[in-house]
């Protein structure tokens, strides 16, 4: 237990980083919204049903929550060394397991598309859509570079509250402002919703123009 909670802290004191670009995460900690699971080995499936239970807990706490800016991070403490190919294999491996799981529970979140292929794709778990956003020692964009693998779901509702409040934009482009300060570039593979499957930002990976994203819905 001890262990896990230094690996969280960790995790918290890498977000309170004053150059780290993401604002939302910044919000989220401020409002003490951030859920932090510490699992095995993301190779692994032993714990996929405790992930997955820890997340529908996170999805309930949620949607019964007025405020923004919530967000669930697996953090996992192995492998310790992996290079951003393996991780990203590993990484749409656990999420193939855990969206096989939940679709033997729930329908997929409607307000998005189950197809990997769409630019209206989103990851959905009890009929939650959410963001990912990863974090890896081996990732080639220094915001993502943390170290021990991890998984970040943001309900991707939050994403709509803020444009319908009209603070989108300005959320936006100060994240990319301040990312190109960290990074030295803006990520290639960002992309906004309605443009390009997400699925290509998922990972930080730098994908060409000829992969294809390996994750197969099985909800319905």
């Amino acid at each position: 237990m001890v262990e896990k909670q230094i690996i969280i802290n960790e995790y918290l004191d890498y977000l309170k980083n004053k150059n780290f670009p993401c604002i939302g995460a910044k919000a989220a900690l401020a409002k003490q919204q951030i859920s932090c699971m510490v699992a095995g080995n993301l190779a692994c499936p032993q714990d996929d049903l405790i992930i997955l239970e820890f997340l529908y807990d996170f999805t309930d706490d949620y949607r019964s929550s007025t405020e923004l800016y919530h967000s669930a991070v697996i953090l996992f403490k192995e492998p310790a060394n992996c290079d951003e190919k393996m991780f990203d294999h590993l990484l749409w491996q656990r999420l193939q397991a855990l969206s096989d799981l939940d679709a033997t529970r729930y329908c997929y979140d409607k307000r998005v598309s189950p197809d990997p292929a769409s630019e209206h794709f989103s990851f959905s778990l009890k009929q939650e859509a959410f963001f990912i956003i990863c974090l890896h020692p081996a990732s080639s964009r220094p915001a993502r570079q943390f170290h021990y693998p991890a998984i970040v779901f943001n309900p991707h509702a939050q994403f709509e509250k803020l444009r319908q409040a009209g603070m989108y934009e300005k959320l936006k482009h100060s994240v990319r402002k301040r990312d190109i300060a960290f990074s030295g570039s803006i990520n290639p593979m960002l992309k906004d919703y309605g443009e390009a499957s997400e699925a290509y930002q998922y990972s930080g990976r730098q994908y060409d123009e000829t992969w294809q994203c390996p994750l197969k819905i099985k909800h319905g």
